[in-house]
């Protein structure tokens, strides 16, 4: 049966720094790129991971859409950062849940070069549906050594903990010590490449990138505690 013409606009679901999606039916909604930028690795990742059972959309193969449109599954449910925001899940829970599915992705069977990796993987990029927490936006997603998805979704965190006037910034700080209270080999050397890429991404302003610097440092001084066994810098909200 061929696919419905999703070639027109239908309706706007939301927007983010790269994308929008909008809703084709209940099932599907469509990811448009608005540079145009091609789907087809991230489409064959998700695919990927969705095969051997991680909680990642399916993807819908259609060949008359254009390189920037991906078509996927529809999820209902709040981001991790909106039920955190109003109480659903604390701040360590978020940060747990995080390790978790990082530790679930990085238990699937390698690809070639490596372990696939998110890279992007943050309270914003995770939906909390019915069957469990989903990750979405794989565009970044590579493939190498887990220590560096760690280090990424650290310092994505961090950031958030080092912006003043942030009403979320002390939650945050709390996740990112429950994130790191128990991470994988490695993650404190990769926050130099962790560092190197953040600073590279365009859609960070000016303000961001000049925080981090202080990002990094409080991201290492957490992951330097782990990985000796000391005591961890304690927040108020921690329990």
């Amino acid at each position: 049966m061929r696919s419905r013409d999703v070639t027109a606009t239908p309706r706007l679901l939301g927007s983010g720094r790269t994308a929008d999606v909008y809703a084709l039916d209940d099932a599907w909604v469509l990811r448009r790129y608005r540079a145009g930028w091609d789907t087809g690795r991230e489409a064959d990742v998700m695919a990927y991971v969705h095969g051997h059972g991680y909680p990642a959309p399916r993807v819908r193969s259609d060949p008359d859409l254009p390189p920037g449109d991906l078509v996927m599954e529809r999820l209902d449910g709040p981001t991790q950062a909106e039920a955190a925001l109003r109480g659903d899940l604390s701040p360590a829970g978020a940060g747990h849940e995080l390790a978790l599915l990082l530790r679930a992705l990085h238990a699937l069977p390698p690809r070639p070069c490596g372990h696939v990796l998110h890279l992007d993987l943050h309270p914003e990029n995770v939906i909390r549906t019915a069957r469990g927490p989903v990750v979405i936006d794989w565009a970044n997603a590579e493939e190498g050594a887990p220590a560096l998805d760690w280090a990424m979704s650290a310092l994505i965190l961090a950031e958030v903990a080092v912006t003043p006037g942030r009403p979320e910034a002390e939650p945050t700080r709390v996740a990112l010590a429950a994130l790191l209270c128990d991470p994988p080999p490695g993650v404190a050397d990769a926050l130099d490449e962790a560092h190197r890429r953040r600073a590279a991404n365009p859609s960070l302003d000016a303000g961001e990138k000049r925080r981090l610097s202080t990002a990094v440092d409080l991201t290492r001084t957490y992951a330097d505690g782990a990985r000796d066994g000391g005591t961890l810098p304690r927040s108020p909200l921690a329990t």
